[in-house]
């Protein structure tokens, strides 16, 4: 069964900034090899068009638009007869297109949130990508948070069929390199207000205690009032094609969880996979759920505060850090390629499909109006 799907997100032509290119270049690569057609729809917006890293994949399609009134007037057609179409979460107008979406498509739809716990948390206040009415439209809820999650989607907000479907890394890309190691501890993460608070406390304070040491924070946003130690290197930017040489060149990296993430927990980050698939020990803040994703102790490290970093650090034995690398990427392999999540994706698309509501009960097709333009 090979499907026609059309996905509707944030960015996939820029990484800049935005964790989300990523994880859709993954998967789609993986619905690509597996013989399905996908076509991706992006708003061309300044900032990532200044920032591109990809421009025309080999195997599937990207199409551009500037304004919303151009995706009735374009991508109708598209939007009708596809197989799956997916609005992924933060997408520009994203009501708006969610609207038009579940009113045009014959086929399955689905929402993709690659930020379910934001998602969750802003709802009662308002979002500008989704509605609590709009929930039960989509015949699918694909969540990147587990647990727990899927089920409160489901009976609270009337999902006809919430599933988990979180990152993943591609061990072609993401897997170990053998250099020189140059940072004890590195981080690699977009500024984030909500994350700050834990770099300062298991990154740069460890730096300063263990000054003999290197240390690297990599990423774009980040204040210029924020003053770095001399042994912690600042990179602005990296691009995805750089990031196995990033990881491999550290002993350890750090991972950090966004604050309504580790409030709701069993949301595990991109960046977490794509450091274990490299085989590099991560240590991570904590949040509920994480042991269900790796074994604490044996497959990933956890620190609550600057002297459990700086312990592991200065006293860990080589041999104990290598396995612990080891044993991550293996999880990986077991659990987390990008492989994976395709295959997941199409046994959800099989069941929505099977569940699908009576041509009668979807809502009638009709364009945007004007007003919601």
């Amino acid at each position: 069964m090979n499907l026609d799907i059309v996905i509707i997100g944030l960015s996939v032509t820029s990484s800049w900034g935005n964790g989300h290119a990523t994880t859709f270049r993954a998967l789609i690569n993986a619905l690509a090899r597996e013989g399905h057609r996908a076509t991706f729809l992006e708003r061309d917006v300044p900032w990532y068009r200044s920032h591109r890293d990809l421009v025309e994949p080999a195997d599937w399609n990207i199409e551009l638009y500037e304004t919303l009134p151009e995706l009735p007037q374009r991508h109708t057609a598209l939007i009708r007869d596809a197989d799956l179409v997916i609005v992924g979460s933060y997408v520009p107008d994203g009501i708006a297109i969610a609207d038009w979406v579940t009113c045009t498509a014959q086929g399955v739809t689905a929402f993709y949130d690659i930020d379910t716990p934001v998602t969750l948390a802003g709802l009662p206040r308002g979002l500008s990508y989704l509605t609590a009415p709009l929930i039960p439209r989509f015949d699918l809820y694909l969540s990147f948070a587990g647990g727990p999650i899927p089920e409160l989607l489901e009976k609270q907000y009337g999902s006809p069929l919430a599933c988990v479907l979180p990152c993943s890394a591609d061990p072609d890309l993401y897997q170990p390199r053998q250099i020189a190691k140059r940072w004890s501890l590195g981080y690699l993460g977009t500024y984030s207000d909500d994350r700050q608070s834990g770099l300062e406390s298991l990154l740069i304070a460890p730096a300063t205690s263990l000054d003999d040491q290197n240390f690297v924070v990599a990423g774009s946003q980040y204040p210029p009032a924020i003053i770095w130690p001399e042994n912690v290197e600042r990179i602005a930017h990296l691009s995805p094609d750089h990031h196995a040489d990033f990881y491999g060149a550290q002993r350890f990296t750090l991972n950090l969880t966004r604050a309504d993430m580790r409030a709701l927990g069993y949301s595990p980050s991109v960046r977490l996979f794509e450091a274990a698939a490299c085989g590099v020990p991560v240590i991570s803040d904590r949040w509920p759920g994480l042991e269900t994703v790796f074994k604490p102790a044996s497959e990933i490290l956890l620190a609550s505060e600057a002297r459990d970093v700086i312990e592991i650090l200065r006293d860990m034995p080589d041999e104990r850090r290598s396995a612990i690398g080891e044993a991550a990427r293996r999880r990986i392999l077991a659990d987390h390629t990008p492989a994976h999540r395709a295959r997941q994706l199409v046994a959800y698309y099989a069941e929505a499909s099977g569940r699908r509501r009576t041509k009668s009960l979807r809502p009638v097709e009709r364009p945007m109006q004007a007003a919601e333009l």
